[in-house]
């Protein structure tokens, strides 16, 4: 009976990241053609941006083998750039794999040629092989050897303004990097202005500007986050001034507590009743039917903060605010509760 000669082969399709752009720019195409004319296309890689490259095995032979990948490149490609993942596995015939290329070009490599061993960037564009070898007992069989063209360019935002064959060549997209780096932190700042406007994400330094903007007093004995709410609020503070609501959002911005403005006003957390009475008018009242003798105050109302922890609220602050924030015909009484008393 006649042995069944060994048959090594191997099928290899390469797909780029979306990261490592292609020219020209059909993908398609070079998965078609990469066996047969793959140095037509050339890799490109961004200094700094994750690139890689998946490979796709299939064995073709009749026999099982181990397979070894490896990626040599001509000229002074770092080897500390690329690496193979996996660099050896074991296939049955028939059988399909994948691997992958990954890059790591250095961010700055552009900008510093000193972090290239020699001090001196050798070149941008390199030529490299994928080879795939079959290891034997006694030796390796090449099985494949698939051309490839590589090169580095800096990552350009302006080149996407040019037609496509301006990004072919590597000297405009270096030079428009020059402008990028000049106004693209003024074009990204103006995208997020609206982060330094709002005092709850603007920088520390900037908050007194924000606080003079809407002339907002700073205080010292307020920590930083209630700083930032009574600025952002001010504005609305400013509308409902002399009313039971301005008074209740300005002590619920300051303390934490609940607005709850849904409950009745004596459950309330930040409770403000209102005892108005016009006492003793003449020509007006009536004693006995609508007037007593020492009752009640004009124009007086009734705070109560009700919270489990009222040592934490700070009493002469508290009275502050409310002067601030009444009529100043107004009289108040002030009580600091227990969450717990008042239930």
């Amino acid at each position: 009976m006649a042995e069944t000669r060994p048959n090594l082969a191997i099928s290899i399709q390469l797909t780029p990241s979306e990261e490592a752009d292609l020219q020209p720019r059909d993908r398609l195409e070079l998965i078609e053609t990469v066996q047969r004319n793959a140095y037509q296309y050339t890799i490109i890689l961004r200094p700094g941006d994750p690139n890689s490259i998946l490979i796709q095995l299939q064995n073709q032979g009749n026999v099982p083998i181990v397979l070894r990948l490896a990626l040599q490149f001509e000229g002074y490609f770092m080897p500390t750039w690329f690496k193979v993942v996996p660099e050896e596995q074991f296939l049955q015939p028939n059988e399909r794999a994948e691997a992958s290329v990954y890059f790591s070009i250095p961010k700055d490599l552009l900008e510093d040629p000193l972090i290239y061993p020699t001090g001196k960037l050798q070149g941008l564009e390199y030529r490299a092989f994928l080879r795939a070898w079959a290891v034997l007992e006694n030796s390796n069989t090449l099985l494949e050897s698939i051309p490839l063209n590589f090169a580095i360019r800096p990552h350009s935002l302006y080149l996407g303004f040019l037609p496509e064959f301006y990004s072919e060549v590597d000297f405009v997209g270096r030079f428009l990097s020059i402008f990028e780096k000049a106004f693209e932190p003024s074009v990204q700042m103006l995208e997020s202005l609206w982060t330094y406007l709002d005092p709850l994400t603007a920088p520390n330094s900037l908050l007194p500007f924000l606080a003079d903007w809407v002339a907002w007093p700073i205080d010292p004995r307020w920590d930083e986050l209630q700083q930032r709410k009574l600025i952002r609020q001010a504005v609305e503070i400013y509308r409902w001034r002399g009313t039971r609501r301005g008074l209740r959002l300005f002590l619920h911005l300051y303390t934490g507590l609940s607005l709850d403005e849904e409950l009745p006003e004596y459950q309330k957390q930040i409770s403000i009743e209102e005892v108005f009475t016009e006492g003793f008018v003449l020509n007006a009242s009536i004693m006995g039917q609508d007037t007593l003798l020492g009752g009640g105050r004009p124009f007086h109302f009734i705070v109560r903060l009700r919270s489990p922890l009222t040592d934490a609220i700070d009493r002469p602050t508290i009275c502050q605010i409310i002067e601030r924030e009444k009529p100043a015909f107004c009289t108040y009484d002030l009580y600091l509760e227990s969450k717990t008393d008042s239930t």
